[in-house]
């Protein structure tokens, strides 16, 4: 005769399993996290004023260094500057656009920029710069 097998509820959850995912996610997560940011160096100038609101929606606008033009984090040649940044606005929904220019950049490449936008209708244009430390320099 044979014997009947009995099976017995199991009153534990294993969760080393679960665990080993988790840690390996959260692994993944931090590693990549700053990856996700703007891939696009740029050294923003100071100002005293408060930063700006992150949370803000609309197209991103960068001037790099070398006068490089990227609208949100695509480089765009600037003869077509003015199609692609039209484009970017009607794909997005919004019609305001943030300007993130490097320090060293001339100011006259940043104004024809600016005046590029206007001649376009772009009325909500956002200049965004870092905040300017609270230390003093003692220059005598």
């Amino acid at each position: 005769m044979r014997k009947k097998r009995e099976y017995h509820a199991m009153a534990e959850i294993n969760v080393t399993n679960l665990v080993d995912v988790v840690l390996v996610l959260l692994i993944i997560f931090m590693i990549s996290a700053p990856l996700l940011q703007s891939g696009i160096e740029v050294n923003l100038p100071k100002t005293k004023t408060a930063a700006m609101d992150q949370e803000a929606e609309g197209v991103v606008l960068t001037i790099d260094r070398k006068g490089g033009i990227f609208i949100n984090d695509v480089w765009t040649r600037p003869s077509n500057f003015e199609s692609n940044l039209d484009k970017e606005l009607k794909k997005s929904g919004h019609r305001a656009v943030y300007l993130r220019a490097d320090s060293a950049v001339p100011y006259g490449t940043v104004v024809d920029v600016i005046g590029r936008m206007k001649t376009m209708g772009i009325e909500e244009l956002g200049l965004i710069t870092n905040k300017e430390s609270g230390q003093k320099s003692n220059n005598k």
